[in-house]
């Protein structure tokens, strides 16, 4: 089976990038959120998946916290099928 591209990268190579930023973010929290989720959903993902992922990777870690922890609502623009994702993730651990 051929590995896709995506403008130049193949997706072995996306999967390990996107595996690196959940895991070493700004803030051990976030490690401790994005990373073990990364390492359980990525290798299952299509690529609009990984899209969505890779857009909350560019949030700033505080932002991410503030929304993941009801701190602060997510703002209506954010993947919020995602965030809820992740949440249950978490608990479910």
């Amino acid at each position: 089976m051929a590995l896709q591209k995506d403008a130049g990268e193949d997706s072995a190579m996306r999967l390990r990038r996107m595996r690196y930023r959940a895991w070493h973010r700004g803030t051990k929290e976030m490690d401790l959120l994005l990373g073990p989720y990364a390492d359980a959903r990525l290798v299952e993902m299509d690529g609009s998946e990984l899209d969505r992922f890779e857009a909350i990777l560019e949030e700033l870690d505080t932002d991410l916290l503030k929304w993941l922890t009801g701190q602060e609502p997510a703002p209506a623009d954010a993947d919020h099928a995602l965030l809820a994702d992740l949440l249950r993730f978490r608990i479910a651990k």
